[in-house]
């Protein structure tokens, strides 16, 4: 458990009153096209939680800007764009890539003049064949299936505006697109999800987390992710019934209860020792901790006091 002491707690009700202006540049309509599957969320939610979290992220964003021109001034070198990066982590099932999303539109809308991109770690899995090779494809989502060199690789080149490609993974396939990749080039932010942004791994002295200029860790107990979880895998099943090429295709033909019995397995052997070993001994790392209850409604949040 991270250390309080360390973070301002607030409230939701308390939270809502630091960004006043009442303008929310998304309809419901393109709200839902942004969040996940079984994720709910609302304008209330953007208005009360999300807008004043873009306000803090606008001055965090000229704070940055100002300190690397005031850096270059000192060197005497030429000032040059350098981009705000923004990780986002958290638990499997837990919204995060909804918050990334969202948090991508909304800084689009309220500052048009700036090239905002958003980058998903799943691209950096190793490929299943890679994972079959190297017998971890059970231990899929633990660091030792990320190509790590490759992740910091790509960041380092986004922070120094260089072209930095990210793999393209499919949700379809659950495995990497071969020969696909998003390419990133020179943004003023790039928003980097995934539950192991905010990881430690030992085998290497740079880690991704040293790059970010704001980390958000999206966090909820344990038994509501679990109950979100299931709730996924059940609309998963739904969807591809009708679609020969998904994953759970083969899973959505058969006995659901095998199916629900394979995603029971994969919770308590994968996703929750991952979560306890290495996903949540990240949360104190984070400026802020969005704190989800029933329904995904963020009831507090905790902001780190030195930053």
């Amino acid at each position: 458990m991270e250390n309080r002491l360390n973070y301002y707690q607030i409230p939701r009700e308390e939270w809502r009153g630091f960004y006043r202006d009442q303008y929310v540049p998304l309809t419901s309509q393109e709200l839902m096209k942004i969040k996940s599957l079984n994720d709910v969320i609302s304008i209330q939610d953007v208005e009360d939680i999300y807008m004043p979290l873009v306000h803090l992220l606008g001055m965090r964003m000229k704070s940055h800007d100002q300190n690397q021109n005031q850096l270059a001034d000192f060197l005497g070198i030429k000032h040059r764009k350098t981009p705000f990066i923004l990780g986002i982590a958290g638990s499997v099932a837990v919204g995060k890539s909804t918050v990334a999303r969202l948090l991508r539109d909304l800084l689009t809308e309220i500052f048009p003049d700036k090239k905002i991109q958003q980058i998903t770690t799943d691209g950096f899995l190793y490929p299943s064949k890679e994972l079959k090779k190297r017998h971890i494809l059970s231990r899929k989502g633990f660091p030792e299936s990320y190509d790590m060199p490759a992740l910091v690789s790509f960041i380092n080149d986004v922070k120094n505006g260089l072209p930095a490609k990210a793999p393209v993974y499919s949700h379809q396939s659950y495995d990497q697109v071969e020969g696909e990749f998003d390419v990133v080039y020179q943004p003023d932010v790039l928003i980097l999800e995934g539950i192991n942004v905010l990881q430690l791994p030992s085998n290497q002295p740079i880690f991704v987390s040293d790059f970010f200029d704001f980390s958000i860790y999206v966090d909820a107990n344990e038994d509501l992710i679990k109950k979100w979880y299931f709730e996924r895998f059940d609309l998963l099943l739904a969807r591809a019934k009708n679609e020969p090429d998904n994953y759970y295709y083969p899973y959505a033909q058969g006995d659901w209860n095998v199916a629900h019995k394979m995603a029971h397995d994969l919770w308590y052997d994968v996703n929750h020792p991952n979560l306890h070993d290495y996903i949540l001994p990240t949360r104190n790392r984070a400026d802020l901790i969005l704190n989800k209850g029933e329904n995904h409604l963020v009831d507090e949040l905790l902001l780190r006091k030195f930053v």
